[in-house]
């Protein structure tokens, strides 16, 4: 990387200034915070990964170094950034959190590569999102715990090697493909982070009642899991929607019958499946005769950006078997036609 004396000069001044980097969040014990787990005890999922991730960690204890950089992706709401605060608190190291499309220019990154603190663990959300520059500025960082810099130009060029505390890299995605291969292989742990069962669901909605003084039953912790599509978020927002309604309508006291009237009032179905899920398969099944459809004409006909249709819904309904992505577009199961009771004479046969 290229940088100019001028420029030089300016990154110099803004590493010593603590308040150049307002793109990061330290981690703070806000309301969303305390919900979070701060342990692996306390976080709920995730079995294979929390018993690989406790080897790791004790073995980097042991050899006192840092913990190899780490890349998790999967759906959005599972729990990456909690899972991040959790690893900094067992190893007992600060987190900085923050997120690729912050880190626009060269200063942002090199900033708070030189403000991190030894052992100091670094969050880096959406890093599928991370522009070239910043990509090869962390290359030498999380490899050799170096700042590669070049200043002036010409017979004037000068190459500055700039130490950087040894940090561990937490990247989070939910496009590991988006990554570029030099990126990618420079973690030592990869992980997908997987949906959640309806038992672990569960749980997390009991977890999440108490913190939250909410009286919940064991039949209605199960029925809003039900329909919390496998994802923490979901069950962490549906529970307090539950509590709402329970409260206003009722004794505040959440069982399965109060769950399935409130969430029923919310438009989600046993299925989990919302308004938006819904038109989605309709548009497929019916007005589309099953599929295959393509993607943008989907989110043309839904008014919804083709992104959030690809990284929001078709990741459960794919998970669940709803619909299916094939090389011309998307079609429609059999499963999904039978039980939102599409006439099956309305779709090519052929596509099944």
């Amino acid at each position: 990387m290229i940088i100019s004396d001028n420029e030089q000069s300016k990154n110099i001044k803004s590493l010593n200034d603590e308040k150049m980097t307002p793109s990061i969040t330290e981690f703070d014990m806000t309301f969303e915070s305390n919900i979070r787990p701060k342990t692996f005890d306390s976080y709920i999922g995730q079995t294979n990964l929390k018993n690989m991730l406790k080897i790791s960690i004790e073995a980097a204890k042991k050899r006192e170094i840092p913990l190899d950089h780490l890349l998790f992706y999967g759906p959005p709401g599972l729990g990456k950034t909690t899972l991040a605060c959790v690893i900094a608190n067992e190893t007992g190291a600060e987190i900085k959190i923050t997120s690729a499309p912050a880190l626009e220019r060269p200063r942002d990154i090199i900033g708070i590569l030189m403000s991190l603190k030894p052992g100091e663990v670094l969050f880096i959300d959406e890093i599928h999102r991370l522009n070239k520059i910043a990509e090869e500025i962390l290359y030498p960082a999380m490899e050799d715990f170096f700042l590669d810099m070049n200043t002036g130009k010409g017979q004037s060029l000068k190459t500055l090697r700039v130490p950087v505390p040894k940090f561990t890299l937490i990247g989070a995605t939910t496009k590991a493909g988006a990554l570029s291969g030099p990126l990618r292989d420079r973690f030592g742990i990869v992980h997908r982070l997987e949906f959640y069962s309806q038992d672990e669901l569960k749980q997390v909605v009991k977890r999440t009642a108490k913190i939250l003084n909410i009286d919940i039953t064991e039949d209605g912790a199960l029925a809003v899991a039900k329909r919390s599509r496998g994802t923490p978020r979901i069950a962490n927002r549906l529970v307090k929607r539950v509590a709402d309604y329970a409260l206003v309508k009722y004794d505040g006291i959440v069982n399965e019958k109060i769950s399935n009237e409130a969430l029923d009032n919310l438009n989600i179905d046993k299925y989990g499946l919302d308004a938006t899920d819904r038109a989605l398969l309709a548009l497929i099944g019916e007005k589309y005769q099953g599929g295959p459809v393509g993607l943008e004409t989907l989110a043309a006909a839904l008014g919804e950006d083709s992104k959030t249709i690809e990284e929001v819904y078709e990741p459960y309904l794919l998970q669940e078997g709803f619909i299916q992505r094939t090389p011309r577009g998307r079609k429609i199961t059999p499963y999904a036609a039978k039980i939102l009771n599409f006439k099956y004479d309305s779709i090519q046969p052929s596509l099944f």
